[in-house]
């Protein structure tokens, strides 16, 4: 099988609350997504996405995912898209670094792979756990009371985990961490989510007045290293997520035992493939793992579920379905939440269709 044509579109998602904001001050209110589709010439075509979140939060752009599939796309077509190493180690040697620009494409070839193998990609990623799995809700910043009431009801939506952005000054975010966990039940989890937003004499001040909380702290501070030392001062939870942008960085976290869980998003890792080889490396050492992304519509979340449903239950921290926030559907096909928790599709490759009424002409076209 060989690939013969690369084309991508771009969609604007719109928000269902209007806008989203985290740390810093930081916030948006549509999201720029690029959906990757991958012909082949045996009439099999694959599909996957990318949608950073906006040019502020991670090392990736929307306009770059585009210019870097125009740089590599030529390069690729010919290539067997159900060969994934060999497809990526030449993605690598073609593009140094921007794993977000080569995550569309490798999403988009294990969608043809389980296709041509007639398998939903859970499957091919390790097998179903379960019968779904769970999901969190993030909790865009606001004030206190306005956070929690957005937490009662999502809890009346049936979600059970919930990530509240956090980040800003010290004072309020520990009034944002009390006021939440008033509301909660047993059961619940709460995971408050800094997204590097504190200095480290801040996150110190929010970590000692929340220590009788059950709560989760969340990348607190913008290095590893100032991470560490608010780690090595709390015994609270520790999840880190913006710094493991790679296995190196994953092994290291192993190595000092730095978090007790680890954010593994998909397009900062490069797609399915190499996200799969630092689900696989986390859980083989006890710790338990965030499946996401850095945004998305219906395809991003359908990648999402097929890892997530493929990850031991119990090692499954969370994991989310962005399609639920956003006011437009771009596949058919596509996961949906029930009672806060999701499952993969079972039909053979993601499971998707996309909607090209809604996608309209590629902005990039490679053949």
């Amino acid at each position: 099988m060989k690939i013969t044509r690369i084309a991508a579109y771009q969609v604007d998602l719109p928000l269902v609350e209007g806008n989203y904001a985290w740390s810093e001050g930081k916030s948006v209110t549509t999201f720029d997504s690029t959906v990757v589709r991958v012909e082949t010439d045996s009439g099999i075509v694959g599909h996957g996405e990318v949608c950073p979140l906006g040019p502020v939060y991670l090392p990736a752009y929307a306009n770059g995912v585009r210019t870097g599939l125009a740089e590599i796309g030529p390069q690729l077509i010919g290539q067997d898209p159900t060969r994934l190493a060999p497809l990526n180690r030449r993605m690598d040697y073609l593009l140094k670094g921007h794993p977000y620009v080569k995550s569309g494409i490798d999403i988009a070839c294990w969608d043809i792979l389980g296709q041509v193998a007639a398998l939903p990609v859970c499957e091919l990623l390790g097998g179903r756990f379960g019968e779904d799995h769970v999901l969190y809700r993030a909790i865009s910043q606001e004030s206190p009371e306005q956070m929690a009431a957005k937490v009662a009801g999502y809890r009346a939506e049936g979600y059970r985990r919930f990530q509240l952005k956090v980040g800003g000054q010290a004072a309020d975010d520990i009034a944002r961490i009390r006021a939440v966990a008033e509301v909660l039940e047993p059961g619940d989890k709460l995971i408050a989510d800094a997204n590097t937003g504190w200095l480290p004499h801040d996150a110190l001040r929010v970590v000692n007045a929340v220590r009788d909380v059950d709560v989760y702290i969340e990348q607190p501070c913008a290095t590893y290293e100032e991470c560490s030392v608010i780690r090595a001062k709390t015994s609270l939870p520790f999840v880190l997520d913006e710094v493991i942008d790679g296995h190196d960085m994953l092994v290291r976290c192993i190595a000092d035992r730095a978090a007790d869980a680890v954010n593994i998003k998909i397009s900062k890792f490069g797609g399915l493939t190499k996200a799969k080889l630092a689900r696989d490396l986390a859980v083989s050492q006890g710790l338990v793992v965030t499946i996401e992304d850095s945004w998305g519509g219906d395809i991003v979340t359908a990648a999402i579920s097929h890892l997530a449903h493929s990850t031991p239950t119990e090692h499954l921290f969370t994991s989310t379905d962005f399609n639920s926030y956003v006011t437009t559907s771009i596949a058919e096909g596509a996961p949906k939440r029930v009672d806060g928790r999701m499952k993969a599709s079972d039909q053979p490759g993601l499971g998707i269709q996309p909607r090209m009424d809604i996608l309209g002409k590629p902005v990039v076209d490679i053949s």
